[in-house]
This record gives structure tokens, C-alpha cells and sequence, in this order.
């Protein structure tokens, strides 16, 4: 009885403090461990070095080939991680999901940076799962105690801040520095204030138009979100779209965004301007399987054609996550809506999936239109694209036309559609209606290949 006993609180104590799949400690251990550790340093004036560890890629192997070949993949690298630890006294931890953590005892900072070098060229070494090669890297935050933190929470928190700027600016490791706490705080104060800008509905849609080469109409806007905060001034999207991004929220402000861009072009059909709606939809949307299903209930909610609604996607972001990608784009094409590769040409791996997915548009990235009048190499990219768009039967659109050169160049390339600030600067839609009557009345009166030179403010 008292074998059966001991036996069952040594298996209650493993389900509370190690991870059952690795067999490593868990965060309720690590916590623990670190908290008597903090106590212990403080006595003895020792230092110590707290690591946390965030695996890159591992959800591609998980969505790819599985959760069970990604739970191999775990069990793999808990065993690397503890072979690069010199002591037993030092504790690696599964935190859970594909996130670890290492404590090292009474070592400082130049000790932990040679082990976080270690680690990741221990991961770097490859990794064979079920005849499967996998890569996974790492992206690691290091922080020490006292110079960084005088409690466990504190420790914590700033760890994970070197983890996300290790990640971000893919250096393998960063160690803590305050500078990015202090953005970190700004990021956090700028993120509630635009919970509160969609809340209140302070954002606004600017749309920019896109002009047709060949009949020089416009038939296409492409939606913008500007903020203009009450006390801040003007807040660039490149501010707070990357940043809604990585935390989640984009999927509110896209919501917000759709549902405004549609009721937009519900009131010009409804005053008979014959305009059709471009709108950005980010990464994370793109992998989620209700999109399609939050655009039919959009375009049922304004009585709005899906023909008349375009979706533009990144490169980029298709290419995070293909077959979601891919499998999301098809439902949304099923619906009748016409999809639209943006920044094409600064992906990778293109062709292989371009030809997997209902495009109907692709848009030539800016910095190669840009760089076309002055680079042979830029041109000779913008040509190929188009003839490629065209070969697959999809219209070309060309981002950034600056001057009216630019402009006629891409004509005699044959691209279909063209936008930039040479034709006009994203606008309200207000604005926007007087600039579409100027350039109707323009183009009426006057020869449509002298009228490329118009600029709105």
C-alpha cells in the first residue's frame, strides 16, 4: 500500500511539474526553480542568466506533415537543447507549444551568449523525422540577473521582449535592452488607442484609383486606411499595421476595413459610378477558414455584387502558409469575388503556386516600376511580369507610376492598369469623386495621351 502510494504522488508530481512529452520541466517547474534561484543569488551575490527560446518554422511542420511528426520534432530538439548544458544544476524547460527556456546558475552574460550560440548550432545540424529532413531554427532572448531584473516576473516579461526582437530582426539571439522595453511600452500605449480609433470608428478609408492604359477610364480604386489621431497628428500605417500584425488585431481593423470598403461601394453603384473595390487583406486572414464566410455576409449586408469586390494578397503572405493560402483563396474565388497578388516579384517560390491559385490580377511591386527608366535589370522584370500576367490570362497592374515617362513606357509594355502619386494621391472618397469627374471631363475634351501629366493633391 505504501508502494502504491509513493508510486502514485511520484506520478501526480511529474503531471504537475514535467512536460509528459519531452520529459522535460515545465513552466510550473522552471517558475519555481527560478524563484528559488533569484532568492539564492541574492544571498550569495551571484549572478544568473535566464534564456528563453522560440523555434522558427516549426509551424510549417505541423500544419505540413502533422502534429506527430511535429511532437517527434519536439522530443528531438528537448535533446539537443539538454546536450548543449555543461551542468546538471543548470534546468532547460519546455514552456509549452514550440517556446523553451533555460535557467543557468551563477552564470553571467558572456556565458549565456556562448550557450545560446551553442544551442543554435545545435539546431542548425539536421534533422531527420520518419525519412523526413525538417529545418527549424531558433530565435532566443537572454536576460541576467541583477542587471536586468531583480524578480522572477520582471525577468520574465523582458526575456520575452529580447525574444520578439530576435525573431523580428532574425539575429538568432538578442540579449535585453531597455531601449526596447521602452517601445514595447510605446507599442502597447499606441495599441489600446487604436482599439479605442476602431471602436469609435476613427479610422478613415482613403482610396487611391488605378487608370486603364488602353481606354484611360478608371474602373478601380484600391482602399488605404489612414489614422489621424486626436493629440498624435497623423499615424502612418507602417506604424500601426505591423504591429496590429504581430499582435493579432489586424484581423479587427481587416473586418473594420471590409466592411467599410463594401458599404463604400454600395453608395457609388447606388449614385451610378461604375467603380469596383480593391481591399488588402493581411496574413493572418488569409489562414483563416471563416474569411470567406465573413465576406459573404459583408456583401449580402450591402447588397453589393462580389464582382464588384477585389481581395488583394501579398506574396508574402501566401507563401507563409500556401496550402491554407490557397484553400481560403479558392473559397473566396467560389464566391465570385476576383483575387489579387500585390507586391509581385519580391516573394519567392512564385511560379510553383501561381499556377495553384484563381488569381485574377497581379501588381508589379513599386520598386521595380520605379527603378525601370533608370535600371535595364528593373525593366527587363516588369516586362517579364507582364508578359507572364498575360500568358496566364490575368490583367497586370504596375504600383508606383511617378512620372508621366513611367507612365508611357508601361504602355508600350502593354500593362493594363497603372497607379501611383503621378495620377493621384490615395483620397477620401468625397475627394475622390471630384478627382474621377475632373479626369471623366479631362479626358473628353482632350487628347487621353496629353493627359497623363495630372497630379491631385
Amino acid at each position: 500500500m505504501q508502494e502504491g502510494i509513493a508510486e502514485r504522488e511520484k506520478r501526480i508530481t511529474e503531471l504537475a511539474y514535467m512536460d509528459r512529452l519531452t520529459g522535460l520541466p515545465n513552466r510550473a517547474l522552471f517558475n519555481d526553480r527560478l524563484q528559488q534561484a533569484i532568492a539564492s543569488a541574492r544571498r550569495n551575490g551571484r549572478p544568473l542568466a535566464v534564456m528563453m527560446m522560440d523555434l522558427d518554422r516549426f509551424k510549417y511542420v505541423n500544419d505540413t506533415l502533422g502534429h506527430p511528426i511535429g511532437d517527434m520534432l519536439l522530443c528531438e530538439v528537448a535533446k539537443r537543447l539538454r546536450s548543449t548544458l555543461q551542468r546538471q544544476t543548470d534546468t532547460v524547460a519546455r514552456l509549452g507549444g514550440n517556446k523553451f527556456a533555460v535557467l543557468l546558475l551563477t552564470d553571467d552574460l558572456a556565458a549565456a551568449r556562448l550557450l545560446a550560440t551553442r544551442m543554435i548550432r545545435a539546431l542548425e545540424q539536421p534533422i531527420m523525422i520518419e525519412g523526413q529532413l525538417e529545418d527549424v531554427g531558433a530565435s532566443i532572448g537572454i536576460v541576467t540577473f541583477p542587471e536586468n531584473g531583480a524578480d522572477m516576473n520582471v525577468l520574465l516579461r523582458r526575456v520575452d521582449i529580447a525574444v520578439y526582437v530576435a525573431k523580428r530582426s532574425n539575429l538568432g539571439f538578442a540579449l535585453y535592452d531597455e531601449r526596447h522595453d521602452q517601445n514595447s511600452a510605446e507599442r502597447l500605449s499606441l495599441m489600446s488607442e487604436l482599439r479605442q480609433a476602431v471602436e469609435q470608428d476613427e479610422l478613415t478609408l482613403y482610396l487611391q484609383p488605378k487608370v486603364d492604359l488602353a481606354t484611360h477610364r478608371v474602373k478601380y480604386v484600391e482602399h488605404v486606411v489612414r489614422w489621424d489621431h486626436p493629440t498624435r497628428g497623423f499615424v502612418a500605417p507602417d506604424q500601426f499595421i505591423p504591429f496590429a500584425e504581430q499582435t493579432g488585431y489586424i484581423k479587427t481593423i481587416s473586418r473594420w476595413v471590409a466592411d467599410k470598403a463594401i458599404a463604400q461601394c454600395a453608395a457609388w453603384r447606388a449614385q451610378g459610378i461604375d467603380i469596383e473595390v480593391s481591399i488588402n487583406v493581411s496574413a493572418r486572414e488569409l489562414i483563416q477558414s471563416s474569411l470567406p464566410e465573413i465576406f459573404q455576409a459583408l456583401l449580402q449586408k450591402h447588397n453589393v455584387l462580389p464582382e464588384w469586390i477585389w481581395i488583394e494578397i501579398t506574396e508574402s503572405a501566401i507563401m507563409d502558409d500556401p496550402n491554407h493560402a490557397i484553400e481560403t483563396l479558392d473559397r473566396l474565388h467560389a464566391l465570385g469575388i476576383r483575387l489579387s497578388i500585390d507586391d509581385f516579384g519580391t516573394g519567392y517560390s512564385s511560379l510553383s503556386y501561381l499556377k495553384c491559385m484563381p488569381v485574377d490580377e497581379l501588381k508589379i511591386d513599386k520598386s521595380f516600376v520605379m527603378g525601370m527608366t533608370n535600371h535595364k535589370d528593373d525593366e527587363t522584370i516588369v516586362r517579364s511580369t507582364i508578359d507572364l500576367g498575360h500568358n496566364m490570362g490575368l490583367k497586370v497592374v504596375a504600383e508606383g507610376v511617378e512620372d508621366e515617362a513611367m507612365m508611357l513606357r508601361l504602355k508600350e509594355l502593354r500593362c493594363d492598369l497603372a497607379q501611383g502619386f503621378h495620377l493621384s494621391r490615395p483620397l477620401p472618397p468625397a475627394k475622390l469623386e471630384l478627382w474621377l469627374s475632373g479626369w471623366a471631363k479631362e479626358n473628353s475634351e482632350t487628347n487621353a495621351a496629353r493627359t497623363f501629366g495630372i497630379e491631385t493633391a
